[in-house]
């Protein structure tokens, strides 16, 4: 946090208060405001191409940690998407003018969850750029846990999967499952009140492109695009896809 552009900003109240890391970059409307992935940080590569096409085009960019991530406080088992979402609409309320809001996996759940009350505020967003939205992502791992894991979870109250990404092993708690369904999207029409863009990859094996298709049919007052990459994973950080990411975004400023 030795960057000129980084702050902390207190979260909650009491023992539920943590501090959350957040990078701002200065700059005009519409600014860039980014929500990682679950395990992610506000370092990857996504986040810092967002970071990069600010800086040539004098926009302001904003990315952070949520709690129990990278250089925020707080412990990762605590994390739900409750208290993710409350992180991100503070963090948003330091913002200045409209903004177009990228997330990828989980934070393209947040980042519907997020438009969803900006619009309620009768405050909408610029845009939104989803990248593999992990929408109602707690109901996707709850339908993919073994017999195994099902007993962890009643027992210890949590379960842990190898990462097939190299990153050990990744840890779900029954807190965050349970409190995912409150925030479940899929069934009912989601308005965003702003343009949507997603980016999804073919080979996709954790959020599958039909994940996607069925999301489509649910956002019915709002235009949206949808790309399909055919040959991308899950995280879509080849230079390829930040390219796309960046076309994107280009594209609602």
């Amino acid at each position: 946090m030795n960057s000129p552009n980084a702050f902390r900003l207190a979260v909650g109240i009491g023992a539920d208060m943590r501090e959350i890391a957040v990078e701002q970059r200065p700059g005009a409307a519409p600014g860039l405001f980014w929500l990682n992935g679950f395990r992610s940080v506000m370092t990857g590569r996504k986040a810092m191409a967002l970071e990069a096409l600010g800086a040539e085009r004098g926009l302001e960019v904003t990315r952070f940690d949520y709690s129990g991530h990278g250089a925020s406080g707080g412990r990762l088992g605590q994390g739900t998407i409750s208290r993710w979402l409350e992180e991100a609409e503070a963090v948003l309320a330091r913002t200045a003018g409209p903004q177009i809001v990228g997330g990828s996996s989980m934070g393209g759940w947040l980042a519907l969850l997020l438009a969803r009350r900006q619009l309620a505020a009768g405050r909408k967003l610029r845009g939104l750029v989803l990248v593999a939205p992990a929408v109602d992502a707690t109901r996707l791992i709850a339908a993919r846990m073994s017999p195994e894991q099902r007993r962890d979870l009643d027992r210890q109250g949590y379960f842990e999967r190898d990462s097939r990404y190299g990153d050990g092993l990744y840890r779900y708690g029954r807190d965050l499952l349970e409190d995912g369904e409150r925030h479940c999207l899929l069934g009912a029409v989601i308005e965003t009140g702003c343009p949507v863009h997603i980016l999804q990859g073919g080979l996709d094996p954790d959020v599958p492109a039909a994940h996607a298709r069925k999301l489509l049919t649910h956002i019915l007052h709002d235009p949206v695009t949808f790309t399909l990459v055919p040959d991308g994973d899950h995280r879509l950080s080849r230079d390829t896809d930040l390219a796309l990411l960046r076309n994107a975004v280009t594209g609602m400023a």
